[in-house]
């Protein structure tokens, strides 16, 4: 009896640190990242070519979970007027289609590529469609959300047109939730004082 107690313990002690490390059992049972950086990392354009992350160094960077069929799907003419207005400084939006929640973005990556240049006029980079939260998340949202890599503002992706803000160093200085807008005053401030 003792001994089922101790195993119970055990398995609810995991369970907690599972918790508050943001990742889910199934997330909990992927390998450990390998990756020490943002720049590390090598993904997919909404056209299939690998782009390095590292070709991004020494710019402060927006990286949105986007979707097409989503009650904020209108943030992405926010996203691209913040991206026209502080680009030639140095800043870039990087959007990444998921359909993680809702089935909202259910579009091929052809699909997702035309919506967003005819019905918004997005000229900030798309990605391919990844997985940005469950047991299949794609390594670099990982990155981005485990304590482990992103100990000062790691968090789980709550829904689509989440957004995180990193410094030119690569470093993840803010993550934002759905409802703020890319025009509000709180991430527009933001973006200028990492921009500095």
């Amino acid at each position: 009896m003792k001994l089922f107690i101790s195993i119970m313990m055990m398995v609810m002690m995991f369970a907690t640190l599972s918790v508050n490390m943001g990742c889910s059992s199934a997330e909990a049972n992927l390998p450990p990242l390998t990756e020490k950086s943002i720049y590390d990392f090598s993904m997919k354009s909404i056209d299939g070519k690998d782009v390095k992350m590292e070709e991004y160094k020494g710019k402060v960077l927006l990286l949105v979970n986007v979707a097409s069929q989503c009650g904020y799907t209108p943030q992405y003419e926010g996203l691209q007027k913040v991206y026209t207005k502080y680009q030639d400084k140095g800043f870039v939006v990087l959007g990444f289609p998921a359909n993680n929640f809702g089935g909202q973005e259910p579009g091929s990556n052809e699909e997702i590529k035309t919506f967003c240049s005819t019905k918004y006029n997005v000229t900030f980079p798309i990605f391919s469609k990844i997985s940005v939260k469950g047991s299949d998340k794609h390594p670099f949202y990982r990155f981005l959300t485990e304590k482990a890599t992103n100990p000062d503002s790691a968090a789980e992706v709550a829904w689509n047109f989440n957004k995180f803000l990193v410094d030119k160093n690569g470093k993840v200085v803010a993550k934002y939730d759905s409802g703020v807008a890319p025009e509000s005053a709180e991430l527009t401030s933001a973006i200028e004082k990492v921009l500095q």
